[in-house]
């Protein structure tokens, strides 16, 4: 909240480039009372599209958006506003690693991620008891590769019964369908090892250090179809040397990991994140 008790609202705005875009946002919010607190804006030179993030307190939240609502039309513009005050609802996937989840769970006790948790869903029974000592939903959903189709199902349906807003694979091990990916496009970010030159398969660590890695880093991204492909939203990366050894080199990768999910996560929920084709733009 502002010194007046506003609330503060954040606008995002995605549309072609043209002159007067930045004059029109800004005599919405002026003109009827409001104080700008934090804009962003970039020009995308290469496809003609203008991004912009403006964070602003205003008397009326709902007569903000009848007022912006002709403006967007005008402008052709995509564009969603948000109450900073409401927590992002957000459900969190894992497997067996439990790296990534105990430092989104320390982020969100603490508050330095506004966040509000629907639960955790799990493939694995693992983490049952770490996730329901935090006071949160522990949902089991075993896969099989006979059983994945209704396995998927069963997680769409909790993603809808908790309206959650955001997705998030804290070292989730599993593949998502072609469908269940398309249909969380843009509100699911994965974390994923990140190798120059990269490693798939079994050990990526053991991999790296036989081929003498002096780099090793993480990658933070949306989910799409195509597997670890997806708009990258943060990346980390950390030197190591010969004297490393692979168990050393995966604590490094571990920290890295949740460092960068913990980041990509923070920025999705405070909209500083815009889909940019295959890439994204990120204010922060």
């Amino acid at each position: 909240m502002t010194a007046s008790n506003d609330p503060v609202l954040v606008l995002k705005v995605t549309c072609t480039d043209r002159p007067g875009i930045v004059a029109a946002v800004s005599t919405v919010i002026a003109e009827q009372g409001g104080n700008i607190l934090e804009s962003s804006q970039f020009n995308d030179l290469r496809t003609g599209r203008f991004f912009m993030r403006v964070r602003f307190s205003f008397p009326d939240p709902a007569r903000f958006r009848a007022l912006f609502r002709p403006v967007g039309q005008r402008l052709e513009m995509e564009w969603s506003v948000r109450d900073e005050a409401r927590a992002g609802r957000v459900l969190l996937l894992v497997s067996r690693l439990d790296h990534c989840l105990v430092d989104l769970l320390y982020q969100w006790r603490t508050g330095t991620i506004a966040m509000d948790l629907a639960g955790v869903v799990s493939n694995h029974d693992d983490l049952r008891g770490l996730v329901e000592a935090s006071g949160l939903p522990f949902h089991y959903l075993p896969v099989t590769p006979e059983a994945r189709p209704e396995q998927e199902a069963r997680l769409l349906d909790v993603i809808e019964r908790t309206e959650t807003e955001l997705v998030v694979l804290a070292r989730y091990m599993q593949i998502l369908s072609v469908a269940t990916a398309d249909a969380l496009f843009g509100r699911a970010i994965n974390i994923h090892h990140s190798f120059l030159p990269g490693f798939k398969g079994a050990r990526p660590y053991h991999q790296a250090h036989a081929r003498g890695v002096k780099l090793i880093g993480a990658t933070a991204h949306y989910v799409t179809a195509d597997l670890d492909e997806g708009p990258i939203i943060e990346q980390d990366v950390e030197r190591v040397t010969h004297a490393d050894t692979p168990e050393e080199l995966a604590s490094i990768g571990r920290h890295l990991e949740a460092r960068a999910l913990a980041r990509a996560v923070r920025w999705h929920l405070e909209q500083r994140v815009f889909l940019n084709g295959a890439k994204t733009v990120v204010f922060r």
